[in-house]
């Protein structure tokens, strides 16, 4: 997954991404303009005709946000042990306090409350709340600009998960055809649901995961989510650093069991921002989310605003493809047992068959995104080809690890179901004259059969 910015909004650089091994598109409602992202949703499904693929749009919503206001000199030092207040006072702050515009958060903090700003960069404890302002301690102190960031980890905060601007931006991208929605900041099932009856069905749900409220309350949420994204910035700033790693396998894990595809995102490759090379460690920390069982890898600054974005795609791409093998055999060792549901019944027969069969594609008839989900759990290690009848729903797909859409028209007859397969792994040049193919019907019913081509 790319995230689009400056540096890759334009319909050459776009095709460029794609052409690299970009499967999802990420517009970071953040930033940029309505109008900026209508013409990167246009030209990215311009690209998609232009190839016969089927792009994924995610539309990621800021979410309830929390900024101080602005500074006589731009900027002040805040020194350790000193006090420092933040009240509903509009007027440029200083040494001794700053304007912070969210007097519905105020009634929230206690004494004993710890507030992180600028990314957790400088922290403070609450020692006195009243109604217009709380005074707090520094416990870091350092440099503090304009508009930073506030973070207040471990309490339920009494803002809505969609603020006024993430209504008018959900209006915008339900209206453009977004494939995806991911959720900001989201603390409980709550915050879920409400999205969910907004967006009616009309693209997928992704709860990013970077409140410690919603870690504890992680298998509720991705029951109601229909993907969910582990976003470590906010999280590693709330959280102890060190409890990340296992955050994220223990995310992981979870989200395979229930068949969710799963995103990890944020600073996989960061020095690529600036250099056209990552470091080993980046190298390692996106091998990693591969061999967890991660869906997608998410490049956040590299490609919207980073000096190398193509050549971090072009990394991040090769990591993956030298990943992948060694990463399924290690995962079929896990014990992810198939749950007692058709879909996995029969997803199951079909890697089998596959496997026995020595065959070389499975494609699988269907008009289900949870087909496309428990068949992707499962990491075959051949390709799946997804063929449906909806253009929408091969563009929403392609959060699904390994699955690969088309569009076709639906059959129901068996014979001609396998004549449409043999046509479109010759046309995808995925097998020749001789080579076995599985196809799996869950369209007429739900069944498995092996083909010779």
């Amino acid at each position: 997954m790319a995230t689009i910015g400056p540096a890759t909004n334009s319909l050459e650089s776009l095709e460029k991404l794609c052409l690299y091994g970009i499967d999802i598109f990420r517009l970071n409602f953040s930033h940029g303009t309505h109008d900026d992202h209508a013409k990167v949703y246009g030209a990215i499904r311009t690209i998609g005709q232009k190839h016969r693929i089927y792009p994924t749009i995610l539309a990621d919503l800021q979410g309830p946000k929390l900024r101080i206001g602005t500074f006589e000199n731009g900027q002040t030092l805040l020194k350790e042990g000193e006090m420092f207040r933040l009240d509903i006072n509009p007027e440029k702050g200083n040494s001794q306090r700053v304007y912070f515009p969210h007097t519905e958060i105020l009634a929230a903090f206690q004494v004993g409350t710890l507030l992180l700003l600028d990314d957790g960069k400088l922290k403070l404890e609450v020692v006195a709340v009243e109604k217009t302002f709380v005074d707090a301690k520094i416990l870091v102190g350092g440099q503090l600009s304009d508009r930073k960031g506030v973070n207040v980890p471990n309490i339920m905060l009494p803002v809505p998960s969609l603020t006024e601007k993430d209504l008018k931006d959900l209006d915008f991208a339900m209206d453009l055809g977004v494939d995806w929605v991911a959720l900001s900041f989201v603390q409980s099932v709550e915050d879920v649901e409400k999205a969910k009856s907004l967006i009616n069905g009309r693209a997928g749900i992704v709860s990013k995961l970077e409140k410690p409220l919603a870690v504890t309350e992680l298998e509720p949420i991705v029951d109601a989510s229909d993907a969910l994204m582990i976003a470590r910035g906010d999280l590693g700033v709330e959280m102890n650093q060190e409890d990340l790693p296992g955050i994220q396998r223990n995310a992981v894990k979870v989200c395979r069991r229930r068949g969710r595809p799963v995103i990890i995102a944020t600073q996989m490759l960061e020095s690529m921002v600036s250099s056209p090379v990552p470091t080993r460690a980046e190298v390692s920390d996106v091998a990693n989310a591969i061999h967890q069982g991660a869906d997608v890898v998410m490049l956040s600054a590299e490609t919207a605003t980073g000096l190398y974005p193509f050549e971090a795609v072009r990394i991040m791409s090769k990591i993956v493809e030298k990943t992948e093998f060694d990463t399924l055999k290690a995962l079929e060792s896990e014990d992810f047992s198939p749950q007692k549901m058709v879909l996995d019944a029969v997803c199951v027969a079909a890697k089998d068959a596959a496997e026995y069969s020595d065959a070389v594609a499975v494609v699988m008839f269907s008009d289900s995104f949870e087909a496309a989900c428990r068949c992707a759990r499962l990491r075959p290690r051949i390709p799946v080809i997804f063929v449906t009848e909806s253009p929408k729903l091969a563009d929403k797909v392609g959060l699904c690890c390994g699955i690969f859409a088309i569009v076709a028209k639906k059959e129901f007859k068996t014979e001609q179901m396998n004549r449409t397969a043999r046509y479109i792994v010759s046309e995808l040049k995925c097998a020749t004259v001789g080579d076995n193919i599985v196809v799996l019907n869950n369209i007429s019913g739900n069944s498995v059969t092996i083909c010779e081509m």
